[in-house]
């Protein structure tokens, strides 16, 4: 399967909705992926997108855990509590909600982000500035790619 990569920024329309990269939706063909997986984002005010994988790979961390545990309770609470399940329409657009829009601050614009084996929806100047400070970290920690 293909890797979700790059990001691109385009624009909501009048009735909610933002057409998903074409590269992205090609990724998705691919893998057959029709029903969306999407969740909070544990670390960043971000929502990441995947398939059902995605879901299915944490249910597998919960159950490896004692359904009691704190980590198993806690992390059921992000991913069940903090997760829902979208579609694109024919067009390859998907509808920003308030489950969206709450947690990101995304109002007129989306950054879709790639993340190899999901992609994320970022409010566009919050994306701007975070990874500008993930490369400077990286810069004075003396890390380059290579």
């Amino acid at each position: 399967m293909g890797r979700f990569l790059s990001h691109a920024t385009n624009r909501i329309d009048s009735k909610g909705r933002v057409s998903v990269p074409a590269a992205f939706r090609s990724v998705m063909a691919q893998g057959n992926i029709q029903d969306l997986y999407c969740f909070q984002d544990f670390v960043f005010p971000a929502i990441s997108v995947g398939g059902s994988d995605l879901l299915e790979r944490f249910e597998r961390q919960i159950a490896a855990e004692d359904p009691f545990s704190p980590e198993a309770n806690e992390m059921s609470l992000l991913i069940h509590g903090g997760g829902v399940f979208m579609k694109l329409d024919a067009e390859g657009r998907l509808t920003v909600t308030d489950f969206i829009r709450d947690f990101t601050g995304i109002s007129d614009e989306v950054t879709f982000v790639g993340r190899a084996d999901h992609f994320q929806l970022w409010q566009p100047k919050e994306f701007q500035a975070v990874q500008q400070r993930a490369r400077e970290e990286r810069r004075l920690a003396g890390k380059r790619s290579s």
